[in-house]
């Protein structure tokens, strides 16, 4: 758990998965230098053999005699042999020398002169090991060593005596010589050892140096990051004012733009809801006191007539308080930053049947007559949320009904343009003075002793606006109010 805890930070995993890339990167790049170190000191090595080889064959004469021979080889062995000595003049020497040999033979394979270090029948078991068979024995040496020298010269690597070596082989007709030169294959291998090693010795060392200055590089780099979380994390939980950052990259530019949004949202959600609730219990204190007080009426009445007609005004007022509360809690969802409507394509007409069939229960019993009208055919289709649509026609029909006298007229109409739809709804009331329209949709506003709470044309317009439609208030022929919504038949335009 603690292990997922500690790669659960940014830093950390950034830093493990930047450390791994460049471990396989240096891992990748000392396989190629070994690669290449061990190609290029065996093409060194074997130049040192080519270049070895043809010097002494440029050194040596075909017409040397036996003393002259004897007295090179005595000149070859004191200088060949003198690491081996405890002569301090000897402090220039190499380790290696010993290990490095050559032979040159006449033409007919005879020893000539010799390194000390020389494996002796160097080149009969060359030709054993390489799978050769002299020709026939009648013929001079000469002549049987001249037709294998076509696959003796050049390179050839051996098993000598308890070491590989690696020969080369040169032929000079012109002299009459055979040179051969070589050296131990451990030679070559402990050198490719060396290299590799110091090779891969700064890598190594390297490796947590970077990781070091990676760490403090993204640490660097995640700075910004880290103080930002700091400053959210030292801020109050009441402090929802935007939050004021040094200047930051361009990457965390978006995310404080976004967190600022974020806390003025909530901001505005909790000045709705503190909002809401002093409206709430604003316009619920008078409900409550008058119920209160038709409560105490009907428990001190003193005969059951007074009784009775506290009871019936103690279930007018919770009548009443109902539809203040049920007014208050649609209002609230109905706020523009706490609902999502569900913009499905609907038909208005047939939308609008069903829903006055449902409210003429209420015209009928102020015996008030509710019309529809509405062209036909014609096309009343457009983008709408059903159950917001259902709110506000039962807010414009009841408030119609409320301040329409009894006897009067209630009528709803429908036009539909090829840009929008126009629901209108006219009343036979006494109407609203023009200065007092607009005031229609604030909040808990109310003309005459109607039994509303002053939130159905609040309500109307939350749903006009998300919508995005528009209302208006005007005189009706009727005589009363007439209330005209506008609908777009796109989503997102205006009407």
């Amino acid at each position: 758990m603690r292990l997922l805890k500690t790669f659960g930070s940014i830093r950390t995993r950034l830093l493990a998965l930047l450390l791994l890339l460049i471990a396989a990167s240096f891992g990748l790049i000392s396989h190629k230098i070994y690669n290449d170190s061990v190609h290029e000191v065996r093409e060194l090595f074997d130049a040192q053999l080519s270049q070895t080889a043809r010097l002494l064959m440029g050194l040596v004469r075909h017409d040397l005699n036996e003393n002259e021979r004897h007295e090179m080889q005595a000149v070859l062995d004191e200088a060949l042999l003198l690491q081996n000595s405890r002569n301090p003049d000897n402090l220039f020497g190499h380790e290696y020398e010993g290990k490095l040999a050559f032979q040159m033979l006449d033409d007919d394979g005879e020893l000539l002169f010799q390194s000390a270090s020389a494996p002796p029948g160097l080149l009969s078991d060359m030709i054993a090991q390489l799978g050769l068979a002299l020709p026939n024995d009648d013929q001079p040496m000469r002549e049987r060593l001249a037709q294998l020298a076509r696959y003796l010269i050049g390179y050839h690597t051996l098993n000598i005596g308890e070491h590989r070596w690696r020969v080369f082989v040169l032929h000079d007709s012109r002299d009459y010589h055979w040179v051969l030169a070589g050296e131990r294959e451990d030679v070559r291998g402990e050198l490719i050892g060396k290299i590799a090693r110091r090779s891969l010795q700064p890598l190594l060392i390297g490796l947590p140096i970077v990781g070091l200055l990676l760490w403090l590089t993204v640490g660097w780099g995640l700075y910004p990051l880290k103080r930002m979380a700091d400053a959210i994390r030292g801020r109050a939980p009441d402090n929802l004012a935007p939050l004021v950052f040094p200047p930051l990259p361009n990457e965390l530019e978006p995310m404080a733009a976004a967190l600022n949004r974020l806390l003025m949202q909530v901001n505005q959600l909790l000045e709705q809801e503190k909002r809401f609730i002093a409206d709430a219990a604003h316009e619920l204190r008078t409900p409550l006191a008058v119920l209160r007080i038709h409560a105490q009426n009907a428990l001190e009445a003193p005969d059951a007539g007074d009784r009775e007609e506290a009871l019936k005004q103690l279930g007018s007022g919770v009548d009443r308080a109902t539809r203040v509360v049920a007014q208050l809690l649609t209002l609230a969802r109905l706020d523009p930053n706490g609902i999502r409507l569900n913009m499905d394509e609907l038909d208005l007409l047939t939308f609008m049947r069903g829903e006055l069939a449902e409210l003429t229960p209420l015209a009928l019993n102020r015996g008030q007559e509710l019309i529809l009208d509405a062209q036909e055919p014609g096309d009343y289709h457009l983008p709408a949320d059903a159950p917001s649509l259902g709110v506000l026609l039962q807010n414009l029909v009841s408030n119609a009904v409320q301040y329409t006298p009894e006897g009067g007229c209630i009528q709803v109409q429908l036009q539909a343009t090829a840009q929008e739809v126009m629901l209108q709804v006219l009343d036979s009331g006494p109407g609203v003075p023009a200065e007092l329209r607009e005031r229609l949709f604030e909040r808990f506003f109310r003309i005459g002793e109607g039994q509303g709470a002053g939130l159905g044309l609040s309500i109307v317009r939350r749903v006009v606006e998300l919508h995005r439609g528009s209302i208006a208030l005007e005189e009706s022929p009727l005589g009363g109010l007439r209330v005209s919504v506008r609908l777009p038949r796109r989503p997102g335009s205006h009407a």
